[in-house]
């Protein structure tokens, strides 16, 4: 009898496993999805129940017979991919192929890799979960139902080739509604009223104004804050009370996914797809020297909060050791999960806290270790006591007006000794300054009255972390989930991330409000986390999955029906827009062609006014002439015609008017659309130079003068630096939150950075 196949999802995982089980086993990974919907066709039997249709995955047949040998003629199988419902749908279809007379199949749950992890799990095997497999299967209909239903209507309204997707489109609409409300804003003048204060005592402290007359006043402008200050040039500052309080401060729970991609956004600068890639290398294993794989962290797709106790007693010896007995509870911390959340795993946390990050960092890759070191330190500092903060306020009267100062110190520290979150900006937040002592009824210095102008500001752009936690807040995705959609919206040209943030393109705007207008309840917020909550529910085996797409489609039916006919098209009427034609004063509509938005007469065929555009920060359309309107002298060396300035991809550029018969094109890098930047370029056997251009989407690039015969192009800023660890040519310019403006080499392979100064 042959030894009992455990099956993997992830090959990385099995030389840790190995070394774990030695020969008793034999282990084989599936590299992921073995089966899925056919890619060339819909794959759901609508009629019969939904019925999905699976289908090898390409390139897959060689892992099915691969697993198939090694399964040989045992009778035990263990299915061991990820504990999630993808997990869970790959232990299914592996079972199916794996399936034979007398062969009993066991479900293994790793939460951790570790020596304790792995046996725990292998001494109570599961029965493969139907429940949780319905709910994997039932959001990849509906998903499949949307993307390949809606996509086929806007290759006819808009261009061929785009894509609708039932949560990445509601992400867009988000960002797409976020810029509407910034170019809508209007900023109202207000302004604030500052008094620099001395006391008998040091130091000198500031004291903003709050009230008049005990009621709150606002100073909308210079003439009101003039009329202000000459009250207060009257009047005496006298201390009027004084508040203090010291404020215990609970530590945070340790990470859940969601939270866990948005701190390493703002203090370690990844974006949330880096961040899932380095922590599934953390929990899958790291080779800690010779050929001792351990998995550093417990499963990183979770929304649990939950610990451990074994855990957390761990933490807590650690505690006390190192900051001794002041800083270490009496018994573990434990906190509560919110309402429909799923369960199954714990947070995510080091699977040891002895495995310190200065022990590790000998082992780990930079970018491992700052990942590793963040969820070590917010574990760690959710069991350690809570910090005594002392608040002070001083209320000072001055005539009607009243002036407040804050300030705090922190009485003992707690666990931000180890741990604090990061803000927007990505520095541990700040407690407020101190004050100094004074006593009620004190007469204090004014040194100065600071007046200050301020205009409300617009609601921000959503960055990768902010977005994360709109996604969360509002029940779209999950988090398994986020990082794909983050990728998926920009890699289909929706959005663009520009200096952090989320800016939608023009055919992003165009979609999703055709989109949201065609779809309104299926681009929904709260339909789609409604339906989140109904996936939970079929997990749980509290709802029926057939019921729920049943539900789903007769609506969306009706609205694809509807979408087919009415949906505006872009293709042929376009999107109106209030500017005129200046050729015959129709007008102008905004179409889609094979290099993107354009505006179009509405008189076309007869009139054939055509020009790029683009949009002022409140929104506003405007035409973008052409560098030229014909390339007045140029004729083509080839065959002697004159040659016509073309739009690419990568901006203007002469062609022959002889086309097609002849093909010759030259660059128009003199032009004022592109910028030379210094640097020849680095493409071998090409004696052009790089220059700097605007994308249609109005992002900076950087691309060679010989452009369309050379296609090198870069959105980072290349330097004539060669890198010293590979020896490529060339480096690029980089702005990072961490480390600033560094100097990077482009080959992948390679990854050598240093600081630009």
């Amino acid at each position: 009898m042959s030894k009992p196949l455990l099956v993997v999802e992830s090959p990385t995982k099995v030389k840790t496993l190995q070394k774990y089980l030695g020969k008793g086993y034999k282990i084989a990974s599936t590299v992921g999805h073995i089966k899925d919907l056919p890619e060339n066709e819909i794959g759901i039997d609508v009629e019969n129940g939904f019925a999905p249709k699976y289908v090898t995955v390409r390139g897959k047949q060689k892992v099915i017979r691969s697993l198939q040998a090694a399964a040989g003629d045992t009778n035990e199988v263990y299915l061991a991919p990820d504990p999630d419902r993808e997990g869970e749908a790959i232990a299914w279809h592996t079972a199916e192929v794996l399936k034979k007379e007398g062969r009993r199949f066991f479900r293994i749950l790793f939460h951790e890799l570790t020596q304790k992890g792995v046996m725990s799990a292998l001494s109570s095997p599961q029965t493969l979960n139907l429940s949780r497999y319905k709910a994997q299967q039932t959001r990849r209909i509906l998903d499949r139902l949307v993307g390949y239903e809606i996509s086929p209507i806007l290759w006819k309204k808009v261009k061929y080739g785009l894509s609708a997707g039932r949560v990445q489109s509601v992400a867009v609409r988000l960002i797409c509604e976020r810029e509407r409300a910034i170019q809508a804003f209007v900023p109202e003048e207000y302004w604030s009223i500052t008094a620099l204060l001395e006391g008998g005592n040091p130091p000198q402290f500031n004291a903003k104004l709050i009230k008049k007359n005990e009621k709150k006043l606002t100073v909308p402008n210079k003439e009101a804050a003039d009329a202000v200050l000459s009250d207060l040039s009257k009047a005496s500052f006298v201390v009027d009370r004084i508040v203090q309080k010291t404020v215990m401060r609970n530590p945070y729970p340790p990470f859940i996914t969601s939270k866990l991609q948005q701190e390493a956004i703002r203090r370690l600068g990844f974006s949330a797809k880096k961040t899932m890639t380095v922590a599934q290398q953390l929990y899958e294993g790291i080779d800690l020297g010779g050929g001792e794989y351990v998995g550093l962290i417990t499963y990183m797709r979770t929304d649990s909060i939950r610990i451990a106790e074994e855990a957390a007693q761990e933490a807590l010896e650690l505690i006390q050791k190192t900051f001794g007995k002041d800083y270490a509870l009496e018994k573990p911390r434990f906190f509560k999960n919110k309402n429909r959340v799923q369960d199954a795993h714990e947070a995510i946390r080091p699977t040891s806290v002895f495995n310190t990050p200065e022990k590790l960092a000998p082992h780990l890759s930079k970018d491992q270790l700052a990942l590793y070191r963040l969820i070590w330190q917010r574990f760690v500092a959710s069991q350690m006591a809570q910090a005594q903060i002392n608040q002070n306020t001083i209320l000072i009267k001055a005539g009607d007006y009243l002036f407040s100062a804050s300030g705090s110190t922190i009485k003992f520290p707690g666990f931000m000794a180890l741990y604090l979150p990061a803000d927007d900006a990505g520095k541990p937040n700040e407690e407020k300054p101190v004050l100094p002592e004074v006593c009620q009824g004190e007469i204090l210095s004014l040194i100065a009255l600071e007046p200050g102008e301020h205009f409300t500001a617009p609601p921000p752009r959503y960055s990768e972390a902010s977005l994360v936690k709109a996604l969360e807040e509002n029940g779209i995705g999950r988090p398994s989930t986020y990082a794909a959609i983050l990728s998926t919206i920009r890699d289909k040209g929706y959005v663009d991330l520009v200096k952090g943030y989320f800016r939608p393109s023009e055919l992003g705007l165009i979609v999703s409000d055709l989109l949201v207008e065609s779809f309104p309840e299926v681009l929904s917020v709260d339909f789609t986390a409604r339906m989140e909550t109904d996936l939970d529910r079929v997990e749980s085996a509290e709802a029926d999955a057939q019921q729920i797409l049943s539900r789903f489609y007769e609506t969306f039916e009706k609205s694809l029906n509807s979408a087919s006919k009415n949906m505006l098209s872009i293709k042929g009427v376009g999107v109106p827009t209030d500017l005129d034609c200046p050729v015959c004063h129709r007008k102008l509509h905004i179409r889609v062609g094979k290099n993107g938005p354009f505006l179009a007469c509405s008189g076309y065929p007869e009139c054939r006014y055509s020009r790029d555009y683009q949009r002022d920060e409140k929104g506003a359309i405007r035409a973008v002439e052409p560098v030229k309107e014909a390339a007045e002298g140029e004729v083509c060396e080839k065959c002697g015609r004159p040659m016509r300035v073309k739009h690419g991809k990568f901006g203007d550029f002469l062609a022959c008017s002889g086309y097609p018969e002849c093909k010759n094109t030259r660059s128009l890098a003199s032009s004022s659309s592109a910028k030379p930047i210094g640097m020849s370029c680095p493409e071998e056997g090409c004696n052009g130079e790089l220059v700097e251009r605007v994308s249609k989407r109005g992002k900076v690039f950087y691309g060679c003068s010989n452009f369309p015969q050379c296609s090198f192009a870069t959105w980072d800023r290349p330097v004539p630096k060669p890198c010293p660890k590979c020896g490529a040519g060339f480096m690029v310019e980089k702005q990072t939150k961490k480390d600033g403006k560094i100097y990077a080499c482009q080959n992948k392979e390679c990854g050598y950075k240093e600081p630009a100064d």
